[in-house]
Order: C-alpha cells, then structure tokens, then sequence
C-alpha cells in the first residue's frame, strides 16, 4: 500500500487510547474541514470516546499563523509555532 492509497481510518478504527486531533485551517496538505470530521467519524464508530479536537483559525500545516498557507510560505514565517497550540498541548498532555 502507498501512502497516497492509505486510509487512515482503516487504522484509526484500532485505535483505543486518548487522541488529540490538530489542525489549521490554512493547513493546505491536510484539510481541516474534509480530515477533522473524517477522524472523529473514524474514532467514534471504533467506540473512542477519549479524543479532543481543536481547529486553529488562520494557522498552517506547521501551526504558524499564515496568509496562505502554501509551503512556499513556511521559511517566510517567523514563528515556530503558535503559542496557542504548545498551551493546548500541555494541558491536554497534563489531563492525562
């Protein structure tokens, strides 16, 4: 299998442990709107119940704040990554 055949959701199925889900919604390699729904989909008909999503406005593939979000923008972007999603990710680790 190739990864532009995989089905992640053939995977996610299997999965029964606490799940953070990222994304921005100038993520232009993996859409929010179209993989978001698609993971949970996946997490919830597998019984996962333990999994907590968050979409970030106007924050690309890496999490940096963009304007379009190509990878042509990524070296022209002077944050690593959004401050907002290390918070989100501390506290959901902490939670654990």
């Amino acid at each position: 299998m190739t990864f532009l055949t995989l089905d992640p959701a053939d995977y996610l199925k299997s999965v029964h442990v606490p799940v953070l889900i990222l994304n921005g919604t100038k993520d232009t390699q993996v859409t929010s709107s179209l993989n978001v729904p698609a993971i949970e989909r996946a997490l919830h008909e597998a019984g996962n119940k333990s999994y907590r999503t968050y979409v970030y406005e106007g924050l690309n593939h890496l999490f940096q704040p963009a304007t379009t979000g190509s990878v042509e923008e990524y070296a022209t972007i002077e944050t690593t990554i959004s401050p907002a999603v290390l918070r989100d990710l501390l506290f959901w680790m902490l939670d654990r």
